[in-house]
């Protein structure tokens, strides 16, 4: 088929056109060697500002080699992730938070149903992948659990739908166990059905596939992962009206055992791991805080600073990372405390409160997460 003399040149204008776009230096006046190590050290979340600067900026930073570069140079840093939402409308939304500059920066909405019912999700990460996930939910115009699996990607600023759960899920336990992320219990299809089928995501074949099930269906969650273990309990409920049951999931023999008494018994908060060890901060009095000694199967209470009790009202949200712990409360202040081993084995803590911003004073945590960006 002849083209046409018109076409032809189209055809070559955006040849050239391209050709110019890739060829124009990334800042003028440097080498573009030396202008990519000025992106690559821009930091979370000005990398996806600079994609619309021009498109050879956008091209440079979308490259898969740019994000190996970050992580090979070091480059990426912690922020902590804040899911949160509005106590009067119940309107849902993701924060991040700078802990060297305590900026917080507003993710883009999260793609989900208009009308959620904001605790029935769970929420876990890959750190170091800078990926987050939200997984399952309720509707709240239906009271019907959902299945969704919804991930957000530091490196882009964007959310994105991944393959749904098997079944769908509200108000259970998540955790990233060895890079996979495993889904636990919770309300099936209809509010009170309880469910005990637990499922295995696979982030690299974005498939889910159903591994081991729990003994027994869990009425209220809270969980953590330590090594390749999967600890999931009941939690005490203040005041105290029953006894706990708790469970631990091993990835690696695809096994549930029951949880060591002393374990489940002194679980009586919400729970965050440093390094290989595990913290509750307490729900009752003046939220004490004490950690897991395995070998003693008990719980032995923190000295030092008292948790800040005074500036951080519940419901909490913790995650720990590189030595701290971080606790977001009602209002979105968040108290920075690091534990420290003494050479007898005792842990004393330190604890920084940084107030936020009035505009989220009528706002309640739900999760929050540690990514790398």
């Amino acid at each position: 088929m002849a083209v046409s003399k018109s076409s032809s040149g189209k055809q070559e204008n955006d040849r050239d056109q391209e050709y110019h776009k890739k060829s124009e230096p990334l800042i003028p006046g440097l080498p573009d060697e030396i202008a990519e190590l000025c992106l690559l050290h821009l930091p979370y979340p000005y990398q996806s500002l600079a994609r619309s600067v021009c498109c050879s900026w956008n091209r440079t930073i979308t490259d898969p080699g740019f994000l190996l570069s970050r992580r090979s140079l070091s480059l990426s840093l912690p922020y902590l992730f804040v899911f949160a939402f509005h106590n009067s409308t119940a309107r849902i939304q993701w924060q991040a938070f700078d802990p060297r500059s305590g900026r917080w920066f507003i993710l883009p909405p999260m793609p989900c149903p208009k009308s959620v019912f904001p605790p029935g999700f769970a929420c876990t990460s890959i750190p170091r992948q800078g990926q987050l996930y939200v997984l399952g939910g309720m509707r709240s115009d239906t009271q019907t659990s959902i299945n969704t699996t919804v991930v957000y990607t530091t490196s882009t600023n964007q959310w994105s739908i991944a393959s749904p759960m098997a079944t769908p899920r509200s108000f259970f336990a998540a955790g990233n166990v060895n890079g996979k992320i495993i889904a636990v219990g919770g309300s099936g299809a209809e509010y009170n059905d309880s469910i005990t089928s637990v499922e295995c995501y696979d982030p690299r074949k974005d498939t889910w596939e159903h591994v081991a099930k729990m003994r027994v269906g869990l009425a209220r969650y809270d969980s953590a992962v330590v090594g390749s273990k999967l600890y999931v309990t009941e939690g005490w409920t203040w005041p105290f009206l029953f006894s706990p049951r708790g469970s631990v999931y091993d990835l690696e023999n695809d096994t549930w055992q029951d949880m060591k008494d002393g374990m489940k018994e002194g679980w009586t908060g919400v729970s965050v791991v440093v390094g290989d060890r595990l913290f509750v901060i307490s729900e009752y009095g003046d939220c004490p805080m004490k950690v897991y000694v395995p070998d003693r199967d008990a719980w032995q209470y923190l000295g030092g600073d008292k948790f800040p009790r005074e500036a951080m009202q519940r419901p909490f949200a913790v995650s720990g990372v590189e030595g701290r712990i971080y606790v977001v409360s009602s209002g979105l202040n968040v108290a920075i405390g690091t534990p420290i081993e003494g050479q007898n084995g005792e842990f004393i803590a330190k604890w920084e409160v940084v107030a936020a911003p009035m505009a989220f004073h009528d706002f309640s945590p739900l999760s929050c997460q540690v990514l790398y960006a």
